[in-house]
């Protein structure tokens, strides 16, 4: 594997070429997997290299905050959902978004149909699985356009369980319904022996309320450092070129994720639906941010009635400068 080697560049010219590269380090927002297969193709096909960068991926995991990791310079750069992003702008932590790879969002409500749940109408009364250290943002949002109260399963309301990142509350029937994701959660479900048939799932791309994910996210201030914009325009480039090599070879990106999964915890069978749902979502764009998308995010956050996500529109949350240069 490319991580254990010295490039052929490096041991023709010794270490000086080495220590030329920029260093660079990217916080996942999660584990080591598919869903992050851009960066580690990227990665492993020296499309980094070619850029001149020395990149450092750090997994991510339950018990890690990307923004802080970035906050406290552990990293130059994060891969964050937009709500969780323009929730820490506003409250005091200037993240900018510089590129946006995912276009679609892969998140969903699992739900079991002989709970009698047939419509979003039939929520009210039952009880949902929800993430949160910032990912119940696009659910509450959710929740308020449909005038349903988190406070309590009755007539008018939900109640919320605080789901683990695991599937067991639906399993052993904790839930009605529990968070997933197209490419990981749901899949776990299903691996578990339940039958698809039994289920019944509720896209949020498909009820219009569905917020961006997995964009690449810098401080403000750092992009008036010297170098550090021209830095991130080669790693959106790199990046982007990883992405689009994992759209067209999603088996050989899902194996090069596993390479790279030290904990072992991955399956090649999971990796490889994975990353197949994960092209799904990644397709489209070429890693520039659409105004359009980041107007719908900010209009479903906005729509939180008494308890919103973000008390006002953002101003200077994105930014084209990266890709423009990075992409022309």
């Amino acid at each position: 594997m490319r991580k254990y080697l010295l490039s052929a560049a490096a041991l023709a010219l010794g270490t000086g070429a080495a220590q030329a590269a920029d260093d660079l380090t990217l916080q996942l927002k999660w584990v080591t997997q598919a869903q992050f297969a851009g960066y580690y193709v990227a990665l492993e096909n020296g499309f980094y290299e070619e850029e001149d960068l020395n990149v450092t991926i750090k997994p991510g995991g339950p018990d890690i905050a990307p923004p802080q990791v970035v906050a406290g310079g552990g990293a130059d750069v994060l891969v964050e959902w937009m709500p969780a992003a323009l929730a820490a702008r506003e409250k005091g932590l200037p993240l900018v978004n510089i590129a946006q790879p995912f276009k679609s969002s892969g998140m969903q409500l699992t739900c079991w149909k002989d709970s009698g749940i047939a419509s979003p109408s039939d929520f009210a009364g039952k009880t949902l699985g929800v993430w949160f250290f910032g990912n119940e943002f696009p659910f509450m949002s959710w929740m308020s356009q449909l005038g349903i109260e988190t406070d309590g399963a009755d007539d008018n309301g939900v109640a919320v369980l605080k789901q683990g990142f695991n599937v067991d509350p639906l399993l052993q029937r904790q839930a009605d319904c529990i968070s997933t994701m197209t490419y990981n959660e749901y899949w776990q479900v299903i691996d578990a022996g339940v039958n698809p048939d039994d289920l019944i799932t509720f896209k949020y791309e498909d009820q219009g309320v569905a917020t961006l994910e997995d964009g690449l996210y810098v401080l403000e201030d750092r992009l008036s450092e010297d170098g550090f914009a021209d830095k991130m325009e080669r790693f959106v480039r790199a990046s982007m070129k990883g992405w689009k090599w994992a759209e067209e070879n999603p088996e050989d990106a899902a194996m090069i994720v596993l390479d790279y999964d030290e904990t072992g915890a991955q399956t090649e069978q999971h990796q490889v639906r994975m990353m197949g749902e994960i092209a799904k979502l990644t397709a489209g764009s070429e890693g520039a941010l659409d105004p359009a998308d980041y107007e719908r995010t900010v209009a479903s956050l906005l729509s939180g009635g008494s308890d919103p996500v973000i008390t006002k529109a953002p101003e200077g949350a994105w930014t084209h400068a990266i890709t423009d240069a990075a992409l022309k």
